[in-house]
This record gives structure tokens, sequence and C-alpha cells, in this order.
């Protein structure tokens, strides 16, 4: 296997682990540059993007290296620069076909990826009220549902919709000045321009887009420095009518250690969330993607998969790129037995045991707290209200006895853990303050990891 072979399947695995802005931001122009004595150099961008796939990428890196080859026994990184290219594929050249996570050129100017669009987004009761917003925001961008806010789980097409706005936008609109850009990389843009003292002229960058897409804003969470500057940034483009999209894993109320002035900014224009979609539609999806790269599998084959794969687009797709490289280099189908082995790791990942445990540690995730702190006696607000929604997922999903969610809640008595549930009960039928939403992301994480 070559160096360019072996870091493509890298490529590939990664993007099944983390979101796609975090993929586009990272892992762009990055390559095996030599392999010594065991030990892989890759070749990052910028010093920047080396810093952080050491930091952050690292174990994820080397397992998926020594997974692939035992012979490698480390991984350092340098920095080197590397044209814009896109992928190359592991099959013959003759072939033009590629497969979705090979396809990489990213529009320099706009940082927009051009093969995202709204022809081939994919809409379903899941995601029509976030597609038609999306959609009406093209249409006169900066005069209505401004800002607009999609949220919705890991891997559900937010990218995919705000990538659609921006290249609709620069195909209508050849005069506007259209930006996407994932937070992590505007916090790195922050910490430059701080380090050098040049945030004016960050500003002044800002100040000059016409339509600026945000993405993961999740991200922001207690940056106070980088807030402070987004909050600059975001008001200068609202009073002047440029239209900003935001996206988030959850609704603003549910970003934890956001300011209330930021929060009541996202509020202010058009909310909508993307759910998770049903086994039709995602039946749909794959064969969207079959007809895109022009395969075609078996009916038993697509209904597995979206029958076992259920969280997230992206893992429909990363599966439908591990049978696509089987079909390939093996020149045959996978039979169904085969399919079930080669996506036994997706599969297997699905679904998870439901304790009491696994619950409290998705709502102390979900709102960035520390499992002591929902089981401490703290009255904060900001503590009381997640813990009462630990104890009405208790009851809810686990059918739990009253005194029993008193006890796993720092030992509580019976009667607060009953006024509780009644309590966010009646806010989920009423969806108060948007809980329903929030509650349901929560019981995806807890379902699904």
């Amino acid at each position: 296997m070559t160096h360019e072979e072996l870091w493509q399947a890298v490529l590939a695995q990664v993007q099944l682990q983390i979101s796609s802005a975090s993929f586009a931001t990272w892992f762009r122009n990055t390559q095996i540059a030599s392999q010594k004595e065991g030990v892989i150099f890759v070749s990052a961008p910028t010093s920047f993007a080396k810093e952080w796939l050491e930091q952050k990428y690292n174990k994820t890196i080397f397992k998926i290296l020594h997974n692939l080859d035992r012979g490698i026994k480390g991984v350092r990184y340098e920095t080197g620069k590397i044209g814009l290219k896109t992928i190359k594929k592991i099959i013959p050249p003759s072939e033009t076909e590629q497969l979705e996570f090979q396809e990489f050129t990213i529009e320099k100017e706009t940082s927009l990826n051009p093969r995202y669009t709204f022809d081939n987004f994919i809409v379903g009761p899941f995601n029509e009220l976030a597609h038609a917003a999306a959609w009406a925001t093209t249409q006169n961008p900066g005069q209505v549902y401004n800002p607009l806010f999609v949220y919705g789980g890991v891997g559900l097409g937010k990218t995919h919709l705000l990538q659609s706005i921006g290249n609709e936008v620069v195909k209508k609109f050849q005069g506007k000045k259209v930006k996407y850009i994932p937070t992590e990389r505007f916090v790195s843009e922050v910490i430059s321009a701080i380090r050098n003292r040049e945030t004016e002229k960050l500003k002044l960058k800002y100040q000059k887009i016409d339509v600026l897409i945000i993405d993961d804003v999740q991200f922001l969470a207690g940056k106070e420095k980088t807030q402070e500057e987004f909050f600059y940034t975001f008001n200068s483009l609202y009073e002047k009518n440029k239209q900003i999209i935001l996206s988030s894993d959850c609704s603003p109320k549910a970003i934890p250690s956001l300011a209330e002035r930021l929060r009541s900014r996202f509020e202010g224009g058009m909310i909508a969330d993307i759910s998770f979609p049903g086994t039709e539609t995602r039946i749909a999806i794959l064969k969207s993607k079959c007809q895109e790269r022009k395969v075609d599998f078996p009916e038993e084959t697509l209904s597995y998969i979206a029958s076992s794969i259920r969280r997230n687009i992206r893992e429909l797709e990363g599966a439908l790129n591990i049978l696509i490289a089987y079909q390939r280099l093996n020149a045959a189908l996978p039979d169904l037995k085969t399919v079930k082995s080669l996506l036994k790791n997706l599969t297997s990942s699905q679904n998870k045991t439901i304790n009491a445990k696994r619950i409290i540690q998705s709502v102390a995730i979900f709102y960035d707290l520390k499992e002591k702190e929902i089981l401490s006696k703290s009255r904060k607000k900001e503590i009381v209200n997640p813990r009462q929604i630990a104890m009405y997922l208790l009851r809810k999903e686990l059918k739990a006895s009253f005194p029993f969610i008193g006890r796993k809640l720092g030992g509580k008595d019976h009667t607060t853990a009953i006024h509780a549930f009644e309590k966010i009960k009646r806010k989920v039928e009423t969806n108060e303050e948007g809980l329903e939403d929030e509650i349901e992301l929560i019981r995806q994480r807890i379902l699904y990891g």
C-alpha cells in the first residue's frame, strides 16, 4: 500500500468519527510525507493545523494507521506546503467516479465545497422546515430569517444545508461576498489576531462579508473573548442587513456558557431543527447516493443498512463507502452475510445499554456539567433544571420508581422526584422553551452515544 493509499484509508475512517466542519478544518491538505523505521511523518499545511492534529487527533490517527499496518509504531507531524487538490481513489485511474469522502476540493474564496447543493439534499419530514427556511434565505439574503439558526444532532446534514445556501447565493448573486467558516476556525483566527494585535484587521475582514455562514457555534461555549469578537461581528453585519446563518448541535437555549446577549441574537431570527430521519427516508438517502455514484445494491442490502444504522446520515454514507470499496476491489457485489461482516464495527455501536448511569452521564454532557454537580444539593437554576430532566428521563426511559430516582440523584426524597417529573412533563407537553426538542436530542445521545 502506497503512502497516498494509506492516508486515504485513514481519512475515510476519520471522517466517520468527527464532524464535517472539523474534518474540513483540520484534515484538508494533509498527507503522509514519509515513513522511517516504523514512524509515519504526516505533513500539515500550517503550524496551527500541525499542533491541533498532535494534540487532539493523534491517538485516533495512530490507532487507524496501526490497525492498517502493524509495522507502524508511531506518528510524527510536520508542516509543509501542499497544493489544493482532490483526493484520488484507491482504484484504477480509468474509473472517473469518486466516493464522497474522496472528493475534497474547497473553493478558496468562500471555503464552500461545490458538491453541497440543494439538488442533492434529501428532504423528508425530519428536515423540511429547515430546508424551506434555508431556500427562502437564498431568495433574498438578509431580508428574511435573519439570522437563520439550524440545529440538530451530529451527522444529520446541517453542514450540507448551510453550504447549499452559500453555493446557491454565489450562483444567484455574483456580486455578494459569501464566507463559510467552522466555529473552530473562527476561534483560531480570534486567538491569532489577539496574539498578533490584529483584532481591528479581523473586524474589518468580516465587515466586508454579505453572507456569513458559521458552522457548529456550540464551540463558542465558554470562550468569552471569542464570543465578544463574534458579538461585534454579528451586530456589524446585522445592522447592515447582511445575512447570518448559524448551525449548532443544540438549540440556543441549550448551549452552555453562552453570553445572554448572543443567545438573544441567535433567537431573534428563524430557528429550525433537523431531527433523525425515519427508515424510509434513510433508504431514500442511500438510493440517492447509489445513483450519484453509479452503483446498484440489492434492496435487502440497503434495507439492512437503513435498519441497522439510525443515528446519522454520515454513518449511512460511510457504510455505503465501505461496500462500494469492497465491490470495486473484488469486482463483485457483497452478499448479505458479507455486508454484515463488513459493517459490524458500525452497526455494533448503534444500540447501547440504557441504565441510570448512562442517562445521568448523557444529561451532564449535554448541559456541559459534571455528574457530581447534578448529584449535588446545589439550587442553582443551571443545575436544578438538568437534574429535573435526568429525573424525568429515568422515569420515562427506565420506568424507575420515584424512590429509586431520588436515591440515584444524590439521595433526594421521592417527593422531589415526583415534583421534577410532573414539572418537566408539563413543559414537554407544551414544548415550553423548546424543551421537547432538547429532550429528544438527549434521548438520542442516550440511545446511540
